[in-house]
This record gives C-alpha cells, sequence and structure tokens, in this order.
C-alpha cells in the first residue's frame, strides 16, 4: 500500500508515467497506472527507449492480429450503418451500386426464408386439418356407439316392459284347405 500511495504521489508532483506492478508470494496482483496513461503504452515507451525485447514474436502477431480484427471490426461497423441508410452521402456510384445488390441480395434471401416459413405453415395447418377431421370422426362414430347403445337398451327396456302382456303359447290354424288335409 506504501508503494502504491508513492507511486501516485510521484504521478502527481513530477508529472510523471508511472506503472507500478506488484505480485505477491500468495499470487495477488496490486498494480497502479497514472491515469493519463495504460500500461501497454508504458511498456511500448520502455521497449523503444530500452531496446529490451519484453516479449517475443509470438506475441507480436498476436498484437497484430488483434489490431487486424479491430480494424475489420471498424469496417464492418459502416457496412453496417451503410445498409441501414446511414452515412452514404459520401458514397461513389460504385459503392452505391455494390451497396444496392447486397441489399437486394438480403431481401431475396428474407423472402425465401418466407415463403418456407410460409409453406410450412400450410403443411402444419393441412396436418391439424386432418387430423381434426379424423378426431371428429371418431368421436361421431363414439356417440352413435353410445346412442346406439341406449337406444338398444331402451328397446330392450320397452320389450320387458310389455312382455307381461304377450301370450305365451300360440297356435297355428290352417286357413288353406290343403293344408288341413294333410294333418
Amino acid at each position: 500500500n506504501g508503494l502504491i500511495k508513492k507511486a501516485k504521489e510521484i504521478t502527481v508532483l513530477c508529472d510523471a508515467e508511472v506503472s507500478l506492478l506488484i505480485i505477491g508470494s500468495s499470487g495477488k496482483i496490486h498494480e497502479y497506472c497514472s491515469p493519463s496513461t495504460n500500461l501497454p503504452d508504458i511498456l511500448v515507451k520502455y521497449h523503444k527507449q530500452s531496446g529490451k525485447r519484453l516479449w517475443d514474436a509470438k506475441h507480436e502477431n498476436l498484437s497484430n492480429e488483434i489490431d487486424r480484427i479491430k480494424k475489420e471490426n471498424d469496417n464492418m461497423q459502416i457496412e453496417l450503418r451503410h445498409l441501414r441508410g446511414e452515412d452514404i452521402t459520401s458514397l461513389h456510384y460504385k459503392e452505391l451500386m455494390a451497396l444496392e445488390d447486397a441489399l437486394e441480395n438480403g431481401l431475396g434471401g428474407v423472402r425465401e426464408k418466407q415463403m418456407e416459413i410460409y409453406k410450412m405453415m400450410k403443411k402444419n395447418d393441412r396436418i391439424l386439418e386432418e387430423e381434426h377431421k379424423e378426431l371428429n370422426f371418431v368421436l361421431h362414430q363414439r356417440e352413435m356407439e353410445q346412442n346406439g347403445y341406449q337406444h338398444h337398451h331402451q328397446q330392450h327396456q320397452q320389450l320387458q316392459d310389455f312382455e307381461p302382456q304377450m301370450p305365451f303359447t300360440f297356435r297355428v290354424q290352417p286357413m288353406h284347405p290343403n293344408l288341413q288335409e294333410r294333418m
């Protein structure tokens, strides 16, 4: 804490760029960097003035790759703004034509996807409609079976109600003369 306090005092009193990094035996890191700078800038200045190599070529390549990706990201941000119709007044005719082609291609892709989704929804609608018809048919059959059972049960009940009124035996009286002779 005392070292960090002194680094802050040197920054203020001497108008110096100060960076302090302390790694304790437990692995805990304490750091301080002047408010007007950052550690990478101080390390680059140290590297240039002292001639000592603080990092190897691998780190240099990583730094270059980070710079390249940042630049690519910036270009993509500009392109995105152009696609939104922002900041296009500075574009030349060829750039505007390329932008128009990109937008038309994108619109074509969106329309294709919309049509694909529309066809899928229509197919799903047909499937649901067929399932609905099948379920209605099954429901109708079950209602008919239920009504048929109830109707049969009612007829059976009515027959039971009339049974005591019906005669127990029947006797056939032939009316035709030929039938009387055979008996």
